[in-house]
């Protein structure tokens, strides 16, 4: 709308670097429509010139037309929608990946190619050495740590790059102690919820929220991730998701569902925020002003700083920041070959390549799919490493958790990949911790187990894993958010009338009128309805509600539960789904009555 002459270049660079992307890495990257609804009349035309005009800058990279919906043809792809003032819906396609995966399939590319990689690798200072033409101090290499093993050691190099994303001004310090931060972070919170929130194969956005940011709701990995455009923030390595950011995010999304759809905190399966790096370039003359492309920037000793950005322009990236690198250094270097080139996984995948995992090794389909879109053509690696269930179907590969795809081949099959830690597996190898934390925490056990016997980690190092992986979970990954919503300090904000019809529930696993419930009630109310359960889960369950913590859960825990779960801030309690199941079994006993058939047989 201002034509800005850097914004349409930047458009058209990021849509080039999305067909290749999507050419290159097939089975990690795919089309996917997104929905803007509308719901004024006068936007109909403005978005509509305005997505337009996205897909004549695309050009023969546009991946397919956009195109307008009628309010019956929009409910009829997303049913969840908010109909009330609906008018229509715009729908244009653009680009998804899995991005830890896409990072991993870079670095293994550039391994296959030549490059050395290091994993866990910190860089405490920089080396320079005296130019003997020109007298001047220049950057010859750096000193390493190995940041598991704590050792040290020099890499030298002609020409040192430093691409440290959030932590560029960091390095670019260790240069020269006088340069000014260029790098503004800021952070972008999501939120995972489970699939039903939204349509399998489309996804929607808000392009003015209440507050001007943008959300983006959009169907992920079989679930539905949410969230929002950047905020300021500092930086650290351990960037945290704030209770205040979850909640603007569900509310924006209660605005454009349905009243049928009830939006509850409790469904907030995972939570992070991830810090962008966004830069000003130190050679404007308006420093002030944040570029919204990339900079690459030559300090006076030679250290070549790439920075900003976004994912779908890595590659041009690299291609600047290489193209500078050899200009600077004199480096000797033909033309680059990275457009067209396939990442590790995508020469030789196709669609229905799943369907030979299935048929060769005896894969569920849901599991070789999972397989087929993570690994591409080195599934079948994966699929060897497989161990056999001992079941009839399926015949190999015993998954981690129940709910979802992942196997414990996968965990073999990523220390191959360069994994050292738990937190490695659950987050970068895997996206369990992304898609769902508890399912996390369930898998963390056997993942270190499986991890200790390839690595050789001993109890204590097993140990270390365990509490860290946990650590990960509860603050990085939204665990403490999601169990604060039910504390001992939490309310019971219920009509007398609930108060009174959960009392009744409870009085029947309370039958002693202790005014707490322990495993034995609750295994003896199971027992008389013909359910069996191991006295561990049991623990397991009463241990989500047993807020003190004293191997037993009282009337008012229970009032505390039932009061978070009407609020929607607790969802998928165990202990609750139990209770209420085993009170309608025992309220739907009837005995027949046998006397018109003489007592029975």
């Amino acid at each position: 709308m201002k034509l800005d002459i850097e914004q349409y270049r930047m458009v058209k660079e990021a849509l080039h670097e999305r067909a290749n992307l999507l050419e290159i890495a097939p089975h990690l990257s795919s089309p996917l429509p997104i929905m803007l609804p509308v719901y004024k009349w006068w936007q109909l035309p403005y978005y509509w010139v305005g997505i337009k005009l996205y897909d004549l800058v695309a050009g023969s990279n546009c991946l397919k037309s956009s195109y307008i919906l009628s309010k019956s043809r929009a409910l009829e792809h997303f049913p969840m929608l908010q109909k009330d003032k609906l008018v229509g819906a715009i729908v244009y396609y653009d680009g998804q990946h899995n991005d830890a995966r896409m990072n991993l399939a870079i670095a293994l590319t550039a391994a296959r190619y030549g490059a050395a990689t290091a994993n866990y690798m910190e860089v405490v200072s920089l080396l320079k050495k005296t130019d003997p033409q020109t007298g001047q101090e220049r950057v010859s290499g750096a000193r390493c740590k190995d940041v598991l093993t704590g050792q040290e050691f020099d890499v030298r190099a002609k020409c040192v790059i430093n691409a440290t994303g959030p932590f560029t001004d960091s390095v670019r310090k260790m240069d020269d102690k006088s340069a000014a931060d260029i790098c503004q972070p800021s952070a972008g919170v999501h939120i995972v919820m489970p699939g039903y929130y939204s349509p399998e194969n489309m996804g929607l956005l808000d392009p003015a929220t209440s507050d001007g940011r943008v959300i983006f709701f959009l169907p992920w990995q079989k679930m539905t991730i949410a969230g929002t455009t950047d905020t300021p923030t500092g930086i650290t390595h351990h960037p945290i998701p704030s209770e205040e950011d979850i909640n603007f995010i569900l509310n924006e999304v209660r605005n454009y569902l349905s009243c049928d759809v009830e939006v509850r905190r409790g469904d907030v399966l995972a939570a992070w925020s991830g810090i962008r790096p966004l830069v000003t370039d130190p050679k404007s003359a308006d420093t002030q002003s944040i570029s919204r492309n990339h900079v690459v920037d030559v300090s006076g000793s030679g250290l070549i700083t790439i920075a900003g950005g976004k994912w779908t322009t890595y590659r041009s990236m690299a291609e600047d920041t290489i193209d500078a690198a050899i200009k600077v250094h004199n480096l000797k270097a033909g033309p680059s070959r990275t457009v067209g080139l396939f990442l590790q996984g995508g020469k030789d995948w196709s669609p229905t390549l799943y369907i030979r995992l299935v048929q060769d090794y005896g894969l569920e389909s849901e599991v070789a799919q999972h397989l087929a879109t993570t690994y591409g053509d080195k599934a079948f690696e994966v699929a060897k490493m497989a161990s056999v269930t001992g079941k009839r179907w399926p015949i190999v590969g015993v998954r981690l958790v129940s709910e979802f795809p992942y196997i414990e081949a996968e965990v073999k099959y990523g220390i191959k990949e360069y994994a050292c830690t738990a937190v490695d597996m659950i987050s970068r190898r895997t996206r369990l911790a992304f898609l769902n934390v508890q399912a996390a925490e369930e898998a963390l056990p056997r993942i270190v187990e499986l991890m200790a016997r390839e690595l050789n980690w001993d109890d204590y190092k097993k140990e270390e894993e365990l509490e860290t992986a946990k650590k990960f979970l509860y603050y990085e990954m939204g665990y403490k958010s999601r169990s604060e919503q039910l504390t001992d300090r939490s309310e019971i904000s219920l009509l007398p009338s609930d108060i009174d019809r959960y009392k009744k529930r409870f009085h029947k696993f309370d039958a002693d009128q202790k005014g707490f419930i322990t495993t034995v009630d609750v295994q003896r109310v199971l027992e008389s309805i013909n359910i069996q359960m191991d006295e561990n889960t049991l623990h397991e369950i009463l241990n989500e509600v047993d807020l003190n913590k004293n191997g037993q859960v009282e009337l008012n825990e229970f009032l505390q539960l039932m009061s978070a779960i009407q609020k929607g801030r607790v969802s998928g309690s165990r202990l609750a789904i139990l209770m209420k199941t085993a009170e309608e079994n025992l309220d739907g006993r009837v005995l027949i009555p046998v006397d018109r058939s003489c007592g029975g047989l």
